[in-house]
C-alpha cells in the first residue's frame, strides 16, 4: 500500500472517530467506576508476568538471505492453522486503533484509564509473541505477512460500538471469541512452541473477558434497558474483528473449515454460556418497551442461531462418520 493511500485512509479514520460522540456514558461510567476498580484489582492478583522471548524458539531461527523466497514446505503447519495465525496476528497488530476506541468509551479518568493501559500493555504482549514465533520458524511468508500486517494498520479498520454499554456488550463477545480462536489454533499446531504461545496468550484473553463480561453484568444492574438495548444490537450485528485484513473472507472461511472458529463455537460457547447464562437476558426484567423488543428480537437471533449450530454440527458428525467407514 502506498504512502499516500495511508495517510488518506487515516485522515478518514480521524474523520470518523471525530463524529463518534460519547452520549449519556460519563453518569453511568462514573456509578460504575468502583466495580472497575475492584475488578482490575482481581485481574492483577489473578494474572501471572510472562515474558515473550522465553516462548520463541531463537535457537531454531537463521537469516533470511537476499532474494530468499518463502516455500510452504518450510512448516508442517496446514493451510487452516496458518490463516487462523495470520489472522489472529494481525488482528493483534491493529492495537493502536482498538485502544482508541476504549479510551474513547470509557474515558481517561480513575480506574478506567488504570484499566485501559493495563489492557493495552498485556495485549501488545500478544502481537510480539507471535509475529516472532513465525518470524522464527517461517510457518509463513514473512513478505505477505509484512504486507499484511502495513495494509492492516495503516487501513485502520476497527468496529466501532457507538457507546459505552455497547462497547462493553462488544468487547467481551470479542474478547471470548478472541480466546477460543487463540486456543483452538493453538490445539492443531504440532509444534509445542507454537502451542504455549497460543495458549499463554488465550489466557490473556480469557482474564480480559471476564473482566468486560462482569462490568456488562454491573452496567445491567443499573441500566438494564439500555444495556438490553446495547446486546440486542451487538449480537446481532457481531463479527469477529477482520475488517482491513487482507482476503480476510477466504482466511474465515478457512478457519471455519477447521473447526477453529465456526457458528456452531459462536453459539455453544458465546451466545449460550455468556447472553443466555451469566446475562440471563431472557429473564431480565423492569424494561422500557423498546428494551423489551430488543430481548425479544435477541432471544429470536439466538434460537435461530442455535438451530444453525446445530445442522452444522450434524453436518460435522455425519462427515467424521463417512470419512471413518
Amino acid at each position: 500500500m502506498g504512502l499516500r493511500r495511508c495517510v488518506l485512509l487515516g485522515l478518514a479514520s480521524v474523520a470518523s472517530l471525530r463524529r463518534m460522540v460519547v452520549n449519556g456514558d460519563i453518569a453511568l461510567l462514573a456509578e460504575l467506576e468502583p466495580v472497575a476498580a475492584s475488578l482490575l484489582e482481581k485481574h492483577l492478583a489473578a494474572t501471572k508476568p510472562w515474558h515473550p522471548h522465553t516462548f520463541v524458539p531463537w535457537s531454531r531461527g537463521e537469516d533470511f538471505e537476499p532474494g530468499y523466497e518463502w516455500d510452504p514446505r518450510e512448516s508442517t503447519m496446514s493451510p487452516e492453522v496458518r490463516s487462523a495465525l495470520y489472522v489472529n496476528l494481525l488482528t493483534e497488530d491493529n492495537l493502536p486503533y482498538y485502544f482508541r476506541d476504549i479510551e474513547r468509551m470509557f474515558g481517561r479518568d480513575g480506574a478506567w484509564t488504570h484499566w485501559t493501559h493495563r489492557w493495552t500493555a498485556e495485549e501488545a504482549r500478544h502481537a510480539v509473541a507471535i509475529r516472532d514465533y513465525l518470524t522464527v520458524t517461517r510457518a509463513v511468508d514473512p513478505a505477505a505477512l509484512e504486507e499484511g500486517r502495513m495494509a492492516q494498520m495503516c487501513g485502520a479498520q476497527v468496529p466501532e460500538p457507538e457507546t459505552a454499554t455497547d462497547g462493553l456488550v462488544y468487547v467481551t463477545l470479542q474478547e471470548l471469541a478472541t480466546r477460543i480462536s487463540h486456543r483452538n489454533t493453538g490445539a492443531l499446531i504440532e509444534d509445542r512452541a507454537g502451542y504455549d504461545i497460543m495458549r499463554r496468550v488465550a489466557m490473556d484473553e480469557n482474564h480480559h473477558f471476564i473482566f468486560y463480561r462482569n462490568m456488562t453484568k454491573a452496567a445491567l444492574e443499573i441500566d438494564p434497558s439500555r444495556v438490553v438495548q446495547s446486546i440486542e444490537k451487538e449480537v446481532v450485528g457481531f463479527s469477529m474483528p477482520g475488517e482491513g485484513i487482507p482476503q480476510f473472507d477466504s482466511h474465515a472461511k478457512m478457519i471455519a473449515s477447521a473447526g477453529i472458529y465456526d457458528l456452531e463455537v459462536h453459539y455453544e460457547q458465546i451466545l449460550k454460556p455468556v447472553v443466555l447464562g451469566f446475562w440471563d437476558l431472557e429473564n431480565i426484567e423492569g424494561l422500557t418497551p423498546e428494551a423489551q423488543q430488543s430481548q425479544e428480537k435477541a432471544a429470536k437471533y439466538i434460537a435461530k442461531s442455535a438451530r444453525v449450530a446445530e445442522r452444522l454440527k450434524q453436518r460435522k458428525e455425519a462427515a467424521a462418520a463417512k470419512a471413518a467407514a
